[in-house]
């Protein structure tokens, strides 16, 4: 397969669909910058790229642990529930920060008292 002229999601897509099993970030990334056969500059700015490119793309599934795998692979009953579990996880981080600010109004309030 011609990697070369290939966007380095879809090759690492394609490196995934040859796996067939979730990869170590890092190495999936390095595979990818070994496949386009193009220098880089600074390893850790290439990783920072592709990894943000990755984490934008619908295709690829975060499967926890540093290991990313493809949504395809992912069972529709847990694609919903993680986004339940999201959404729930959110409203509670902004029941929290709202508790916070409250708390913080208080005792700002008591020191000017």
């Amino acid at each position: 397969m011609d990697f070369e002229h290939m966007s380095e999601t879809d090759i690492a897509y394609h490196i995934l669909v040859e796996k067939k099993e979730a990869t170590h970030y890092k190495t999936l990334i390095t595979e990818v910058i070994e496949a386009k056969h193009k220098p880089v500059q600074s390893l850790a700015m290439a990783i920072s790229e592709i990894y943000t490119m990755m984490n934008m793309d619908s295709r690829f599934h975060y499967e926890g642990e540093s290991k990313w795998g493809l949504t395809e692979w992912v069972p529709p009953e847990v694609k919903r529930s993680s986004a339940r579990t999201t959404g729930a996880a959110k409203t509670g981080a902004a029941k929290a920060g709202a508790a916070k600010e409250t708390a913080r109004k208080k005792k700002l309030e008591s020191i000017q008292n």
